[in-house]
């Protein structure tokens, strides 16, 4: 089996890349820029450019499975060259936030959804099978409090109380590499949590414990952070994120045991995750 490893610059697909090889399976590791990958010493690289079809044929030559970043640019296009080449196999990395009721209009689930029904709709074509993977809240969104930690301050949250299921990224590699070598596994749609509901505070303080440093926050209201963020987050992707937290202010969030399920062993705590990743937060 060869397998066709899309967006291989993230965390979760060069983990997947690494266990693939560990276990002696050919893996392929693209992105739109290969140059810039150090794959393990037996995988090869290939240019995929997920918004660039002309780029797809190539990259699928002679793949058997594919592992999918939600790309909904050209996900119709992708499914057809799939199946052209002969792929038997397409596991793709969506989002939880497709289960919401608005789904369709929330311009973060949207294009997690679009990937999704792409793909749903040349499995039933019987083109090839298709595996969903629906992570919660990544843990590693916490890197992005990483400056402000360092520099005394601490993130600036509109909700600090918020509730998230943050997972570790290595948990999500584990779950597609059991997807994409266990038959049985296939063709499903599973909902992945990590083992705890936890809210935006409980993740600074069990950052603190890790690291040895205080781990402030301060409140801001919604609007502020919404202007804090525009140079970089258009205005209706931080709206759906503070609808988001919005609703889950003071709520925990529903937890599965998917993970075990997939892998034989319980998803990594926050706390391990902080351990992993404990340097980025350190001056």
């Amino acid at each position: 089996m060869t397998v066709l490893v899309t967006g291989s610059r993230g965390r979760v697909a060069a983990t997947l890349l690494a266990l693939l090889d560990a276990a002696g399976i050919e893996a392929r590791a693209g992105s739109k820029k290969p140059a810039d990958l150090s794959p393990p010493p037996n995988v090869d690289t290939a240019r995929c450019d997920l918004t660039d079809p002309a780029t797809f044929d190539t990259a699928l030559d002679g793949v058997d499975a594919v592992f999918l970043y939600a790309e909904a640019a050209h996900a119709d296009t992708f499914a057809d060259r799939a199946r052209a080449a002969g792929v038997e196999h397409v596991v793709l990395l969506s989002s939880s936030s497709v289960l919401a009721p608005d789904a369709a209009e929330n311009p973060i689930a949207s294009s997690h959804l679009a990937a999704e029904q792409a793909l749903s709709t040349a499995a039933d074509s019987g083109a090839f099978e298709t595996t969903l993977l629906r992570p919660g809240a990544f843990a590693t969104n916490a890197l992005q409090w990483a400056w402000a930690l360092k520099d005394g301050h601490g993130p600036a949250l509109p909700y600090p109380h918020a509730h998230v299921d943050p997972i570790h990224e290595r948990d999500v590699a584990e779950a597609a590499f059991a997807v994409l070598t266990e038959p049985r596994l296939r063709g499903s749609a599973y909902h992945l949590t990590g083992p705890e509901s936890l809210d935006f505070t409980e993740q600074l303080a069990i950052l603190a414990k890790t690291t040895g440093r205080p781990a402030p926050y301060r409140t801001v209201t919604p609007e502020e952070w919404k202007e804090s963020v525009s140079p970089f987050l258009p205005a209706p992707f931080a709206n759906a994120l503070l609808a988001y937290w919005s609703s889950h202010d003071g709520r925990p969030t529903p937890l599965t045991g998917t993970i075990e399920t997939l892998t034989g062993h319980p998803p990594r705590t926050f706390t391990t995750w902080t351990e992993d990743h404990a340097e980025a937060f350190r001056a």
